[in-house]
């Protein structure tokens, strides 16, 4: 698509029949499987590529058994090495959940009930949805100018914190209040990083601490959609578990299916944002060049972040 063409504002966009909930199929077309990672541009990327100034990299990625218990019924993994012959060591993983550690949510993982996936596209997303898969974007990665919130940071200094095990809503005007208390101007294109420092905090719960039934996350109303779309971000990344508060609530619906079905904003969960948080936070730089290569899985619906920060 022509991605140089103006983004309409959320107001302005068409809203899904029944539903009354905003969708940007038309606006990227029906065939379209980027979504807002169209506005990853050559010039964008190029421009971006400004930010490495010391070479540093800082990977953003858990390793793949954490968080440890797992989430959401996904079970841990069983690593296999074994001898091929005398000289050759190999190994296999069963029963890994792509999505159970740092991951990046793809259009296949989430719909507008009868509505369909991005795009409206209806049917068994195994046999009957042949695109959309995380694949396309494995092909060309996602790379540019990310930016971060930290709002764990700003809500320690005003006596607050996000905690592990709460149904804890981080609201627009609080992300707002963040980008405006550390200087930062949200532009086209950008990938959005929040971090609130739910892996660290998980990881020192005690051992034998039994499933969490809640968990903190943004607020998935209306409100949410409408900033992070009129912010044009290209992407969505948290270090939380579902990126939205659990459990949902009916009467104010799905964060992914507001941003991911209908708007077509990759999301990001479960990143490590630990070291680099404090790098932007010495250096009082918030932007930084990051590059992510999703997993080449033709038709997948997610795929491990595999994503670095270079500053």
């Amino acid at each position: 698509m022509d991605i140089t063409s103006e983004i309409p504002r959320y107001a302005a966009l068409p809203r899904i029949p029944g539903l009354d909930l905003a969708y940007s199929w038309d606006f990227f077309g029906r065939g379209d499987e980027l979504g807002t990672l169209n506005y990853l541009t050559p010039e964008l990327i190029r421009s971006a590529a400004a930010l490495v100034v010391d070479g540093t990299v800082i990977s953003l990625n858990l390793p793949i058994d954490q968080p440890s218990p797992g989430l959401f019924g996904r079970e841990r993994y069983v690593h296999e090495q074994f001898w091929v012959d005398r000289n050759t060591w190999d190994e296999k993983l069963d029963g890994y959940f792509p999505q159970s550690s740092t991951q990046w949510d793809g259009f296949k993982h989430f719909r507008a009930r009868e509505h369909g996936f991005f795009g409206g596209r209806t049917g068994d997303p195994a046999t009957e949805i042949h695109d959309i898969g995380i694949d396309v974007w494995a092909r060309r990665g996602i790379v540019g100018r990310a930016v971060l919130l930290d709002v764990e940071r700003y809500l320690q200094g005003r006596g607050s914190s996000v905690p592990v095990d709460e149904r804890f809503i981080i609201s627009a005007e609080t992300l707002k209040l963040v980008a405006a208390a550390q200087g930062v101007t949200i532009e086209r294109g950008d990938i959005l990083v929040i971090r609130t420092g739910w892996p660290a905090k998980y990881s020192e719960r005690p051992s034998g601490s039994g499933s969490l039934s809640m968990l903190p996350g943004l607020d998935a109303d209306d409100e949410t959609a409408q900033v992070l779309w009129d912010w044009h971000i290209s992407a969505l990344v948290t270090d939380l578990p579902a990126v939205e508060a659990v459990p949902g609530d009916p009467a104010v619906g799905s964060l992914h299916r507001r941003l991911l079905a209908l708007l077509g904003l990759p999301l990001g969960e479960l990143f490590d944002l630990e070291e680099v948080a404090v790098r932007c936070q010495d250096t009082g730089r918030y932007v930084f060049f990051f590059t992510s290569a999703p997993m080449h899985l033709p038709g997948g619906a997610g795929s491990p972040g595999n994503a670095l920060a270079m500053l």
